[in-house]
């Protein structure tokens, strides 16, 4: 089970409306920094299946939602608790640094 792509705004706005804990992978094809962070994102969404939603959101398709987030940097995983975004963290990280940082949410 690997995280999906979000198919759009309409998808994205669904997600964040009915998921109480949901992870957003900001990424792009062109991106050599994302294509590091896609298999810890896969990880994440493999480990916390039963507790939060971890999607991929491809930002070449989905400039609102990039645009309504100020996301300027990719990667960028943006994390939602109840549907505000609680923390966004940008680069490329070691995959304990996404769990750290997912678990505060979890409590």
């Amino acid at each position: 089970m690997t995280a999906e792509y979000i198919q759009g705004e309409t998808e994205f706005n669904t997600l964040l409306e009915s998921e109480p804990l949901l992870v957003v992978d900001c990424t792009a094809t062109w991106c050599g920094p994302c294509k590091l962070v896609a298999p810890l994102v896969d990880q994440l969404a493999i480990d916390y299946s039963d507790r939060a939603k971890v999607c991929k959101l491809d930002l070449d398709s989905n400039k609102d939602v990039a645009k309504r987030f100020g996301i300027r940097s990719i990667p960028a995983i943006m994390i939602f608790k109840q549907g505000e975004l609680a923390e966004t963290l940008v680069g490329a990280k070691p995959y304990a640094e996404f769990t750290s940082a997912l678990d505060k949410y979890l409590a």
